[in-house]
């Protein structure tokens, strides 16, 4: 899961990229509005976590911007702003949510995956692919009631195929999805993390297909 984080307070935007990145959340940053408006017509993002008081280009512009581009990324307002006017007005110019600032990371947390579920219409907190199980509340994964421990990287992309089970996805969508801005993104390393992931799960029932040319699929293992 992939966010973009639009916070021009430093320590506060390097404090919540460490929490978030320890909840397995991939982070980018954008410090201004001008940075923030540029990498969301570059960039493909989750959720988008959205300061109001931002150099160059205030937030309510790079959100008014956003929706004008019929981009529905959800975003989340981080402000100090509690004012009822405030939220009515940001609410109506197309944010999905707003929390003031200080709040606790828990809630944070759980709206960021409430909103991303949002985004996968007909799917509950628990998926299953076969015996493969998903809860999006915990972000953990175990196949027949074991515990699947898997290390950053390859979460990623086992989340992402899940989230998207029963489509192809491209090697570039799972790139887009698993480096942010500070990373080399490489091909290379998602097919290490595809054939790391194949091992761990060669006793399930579910499996990860190659689509050649197109991409990777997860469904059930043919067992006939």
């Amino acid at each position: 899961m992939k966010l973009l984080l639009i916070e021009d307070n430093p320590p506060l935007a390097l404090w919540l990229s460490k929490i978030l990145k320890e909840d397995k959340f991939t982070i980018d940053i954008a410090r201004d509005g001008e940075v923030a408006d540029s990498l969301l017509q570059s960039e493909s993002y989750d959720v988008v976590l959205l300061d109001l008081q931002l150099p160059k280009m205030n937030g309510k512009s790079v959100l008014r911007r956003l929706r004008q581009r019929h981009n529905n990324v959800p975003v989340m307002i981080l402000t100090a702003s509690g004012s009822i006017d405030e939220k009515v007005d940001c609410l109506g110019a197309g944010a999905d949510d707003y929390l003031v600032k200080p709040f606790e990371v828990r809630e944070l947390v759980a709206r960021i995956k409430a909103l991303i579920r949002r985004q996968t219409p007909g799917k509950s907190a628990e998926m299953h692919c076969a015996d493969l199980h998903y809860d999006s509340n915990t972000r953990q994964f175990s196949i027949a009631g074991q515990l699947l421990a898997l290390p950053a990287r390859e979460h990623d992309v086992l989340e992402i195929l899940m989230l998207k089970q029963g489509k192809t996805v491209s090697k570039t969508a799972l790139m887009d999805g698993v480096f942010g801005l500070d990373d080399e993104p490489s091909a290379d390393a998602i097919e290490i993390y595809i054939h790391r992931l194949r091992k761990k799960m060669e006793h399930s029932q579910a499996a990860i297909m190659t689509l050649r040319g197109l991409g990777y699929l997860l469904k059930q293992k043919d067992l006939t």
